[in-house]
């Protein structure tokens, strides 16, 4: 993962990944597990530029959708932080090749203190 640009304040993290042929299911996609990888260590950072020293936010809820095949090579992604609350957040992400969508993502992640 290479992160490209942060927005803390907007809680917005852009970065890229590099899918790699050792991903690929027989098909010669890359897998959805490793596309699922991609967009949480997205969102978790997206959300990680806004915390205070001190706290970490584990992902309680991930959920990926699939839109097409993504192939080995370099993928963007868009993770953000939707609504923070107290304990509880919601983020979003989405990953794309080519400039084509190749998964999105939502998750809940829950602040907690070391």
């Amino acid at each position: 993962m290479t992160i490209l640009h942060v927005d803390s304040e907007a809680g917005v993290l852009e970065a890229e990944f590099e899918g790699k042929a050792e991903f690929t299911n027989p098909a010669g996609n890359i897998q959805g597990g490793f596309l699922s990888a991609m967009l949480d260590d997205t969102m978790g950072p997206a959300l990680a530029s806004q915390l205070a020293g001190g706290e970490f936010a584990p992902t309680l809820n991930l959920n990926v959708q699939f839109f097409s095949p993504a192939k080995p090579g370099k993928l963007q992604a868009i993770g953000r932080v939707e609504k923070r609350g107290g304990a509880i957040c919601f983020l979003s992400g989405e990953l794309s090749q080519a400039g084509k969508i190749v998964a999105t993502a939502t998750a809940t992640a829950a602040i907690r203190k070391l």
